[in-house]
């Protein structure tokens, strides 16, 4: 077995996880980028039977190789991309379009979306299921965010897909996508509120199509509020009997890829006040309307009490739409 966070002590329950591994459960977090889908995946990923797998659509695209190139993640990866049959053409970019919410807008790639789709299709469930079965678990976090590839994931009849809505508060969210401290690409308030009308078009639309009994409304603000009790509700939606973790002794695990918090070997989640981000007038004209329509989406996943900002970096990855 794999000593990963979440995996510890599961050599007792291999056989469990095995006797459910024909149809794996995922958990497949939604939303736009910058919207603390890592931290939220890595505390899952240190419960019982859960494996976060970080951003699965990085799969393809880097042909199975993880980016970071720690031994432990490698042996992993390398062990996954073994037990795979491939076609060597689905590698690269070439299933982009099925995935970025960009691609719609790109009428050339339609007719190649139609043709790939049921071999993207067949990879993706194969992953899935090989992801389960090295990892020994039950549950695999996939977060992704497009919502185009979670609709993909929610035609595997072979998966039993549990879909997370994840909501951050569009001001924070604007001010990560502009910030110049970091290597990925920047977006000012314009485009930043832009690709926020995109995702929420597009997640709204997954979000109320996919069973009421396996999709979650989560406000980033609520999980970090009372982590414990975001964490129990989402895995009461995904029919998990795990417990939340200890949330001062969070480990990354082997994520396939995500933002820099997946570097770093140990992190807690505690509370801890700090200045919110500045507020802009143009987002928060811009983004009224969605206001309003999360506020009505159900089920929503909620926090127990008041919060204080966490000592907690946000999602730093690249945000490619």
């Amino acid at each position: 077995m794999w000593d990963t966070p979440g995996m510890q002590g599961r050599s007792n329950h291999h056989a469990s996880a095995s006797s459910t591994a024909e149809r794996p459960k995922v958990i497949y977090v939604m939303g736009a980028g910058r919207s603390g889908s890592t931290i939220l995946g890595v505390a899952l990923g240190n419960c019982e039977n859960v494996f976060f797998a970080g951003e699965l659509n990085q799969w393809l695209a880097r042909s199975g190789i993880p980016p970071l190139g720690d031994p432990e993640r490698e042996r992993f990866w390398a062990g996954v991309r073994g037990d795979m049959a491939v076609e060597p053409e689905l590698f690269g970019g070439a299933t982009s379009c099925l995935e970025r919410s960009s691609a719609l807008f790109h009428l050339g790639k339609w007719r190649a979306r139609r043709l790939l789709r049921a071999r993207y299709r067949r990879v993706a469930e194969d992953l899935y299921r090989t992801i389960t079965c090295a990892a020994g678990v039950t549950h695999i976090v996939d977060t992704s965010h497009y919502p185009l590839r979670a609709r993909e994931v929610q035609a595997l009849d072979g998966i039993e897909t549990y879909l997370l809505f994840l909501v951050r508060d569009p001001q924070g969210t604007v001010a990560s996508l502009g910030r110049d401290d970091v290597p990925e690409r920047r977006f000012g308030v314009w485009a930043a509120n832009a690709y926020l009308w995109l995702t929420y078009l597009l997640s709204v639309r997954v979000f109320l199509a996919h069973p009421r009994a396996r999709r979650l409304l989560v406000r980033h603000e609520d999980f970090l509020a009372d982590p414990e009790a975001v964490l129990r509700a989402i895995l009461q939606q995904a029919g998990s009997s795990a417990l939340p973790p200890d949330l001062q002794t969070l480990r990354s695990g082997v994520p396939f890829h995500g933002n820099r918090l997946i570097k770093l070997e140990k992190m807690a989640v505690e509370p801890h006040a700090s200045t919110p981000a500045d507020r802009s007038r143009v987002t928060a004209l811009l983004q009224l309307p969605w206001a309003a329509v999360l506020a009505l989406l159900r089920p929503a996943a909620s926090a127990s009490a008041s919060y204080e900002r966490p000592r907690v970096d946000l999602e730093s990855a690249d945000v490619q739409v």
